[in-house]
């Protein structure tokens, strides 16, 4: 969750904005946490404490109401309303990461990235989005070969994930667009940072790409300590603490 927490930031500033470039500045007082950490750390709440998705999403998007949310969620959110509203955007894929960290077989961690979607994105697209990014994570964080996760993906989930970089169009908010150029990004990386790089490089809805890349991308290669540091001081403190008890809890630092 720590790497989705960091391409979230990074790509803060960029969303909507196409630079086509991997040469700009990781951080700055300019950048900001959105809807993807506070979504993120709302799943990682859940998990913890033992909450239902459902409260804990709408209890986190009341916390944070300027956080960015679609108009659909921040609806739902503020609203009385407990079903799902059959969304295919990349909300469900962006928030997943800790359920890859927290449940330790890949059949536990598919079934729980589905019930994290359900609550609001009972799409089918949406809770594929989910279930990919979370698989992907799980297999990089159980040090699988990028290759075998691209074929796991490619024959799971009928993505094409052979595109390279430079052909790839900025991605946008559906699950369908988003999550495999997301985890495009991160097969095609040589480390944590050329992956987010390479997120923020595709353009579109940038923080959310990052997000998923670098949920995955955290997994397979690790986070620099200094960058860790950096990202918890953009957390206000009940934020932080969960981030930091969750990660304490499963040996995600």
């Amino acid at each position: 969750m720590l790497g989705a927490i960091c391409g979230d930031i990074i790509g803060s500033i960029y969303e909507g904005v196409s630079i086509r470039t991997k040469e700009f500045e990781l951080f700055s007082p300019k950048r900001y946490f959105t809807d993807d950490t506070v979504l993120t750390v709302a799943i990682a709440d859940s998990i913890l404490n033992q909450y239902d998705y459902t409260s804990q999403l709408k209890k986190y998007c009341r916390n944070y109401p300027n956080a960015g949310y679609g108009a659909n969620f921040y609806h739902w959110g503020h609203s009385e309303e407990t079903q799902p509203y059959n969304s295919y955007g990349n909300g469900s894929a962006m928030r997943v990461s800790p359920v890859a960290f927290a449940f330790n077989t890949l059949e536990e961690v598919r079934q729980e990235a589905l019930k994290t979607a359900m609550v609001t994105h009972n799409h089918p697209e949406g809770m594929k989005g989910a279930e990919a990014i979370a698989s992907a994570i799980f297999l990089a964080r159980n040090q699988t070969k990028k290759e075998e996760i691209k074929n796991y993906l490619e024959t799971t989930f009928n993505y094409n994930l052979t595109i390279p970089l430079e052909q790839l169009p900025p991605a946008y908010v559906s699950c369908q667009e988003s999550v495999p150029q997301a985890i495009m990004a991160f097969l095609q990386a040589n480390s944590f940072e050329d992956a987010i790089r390479n997120a923020i490089y595709i353009g579109g809805d940038t923080d959310t790409i990052a997000c998923m890349t670098g949920s995955i991308a955290h997994a397979f290669f690790g986070i620099p300590d200094y960058m860790v540091r950096i990202i918890l001081n953009y957390l206000d403190l009940p934020l932080k603490k969960i981030t930091e008890d969750f990660c304490n809890q499963y040996n995600i630092f």
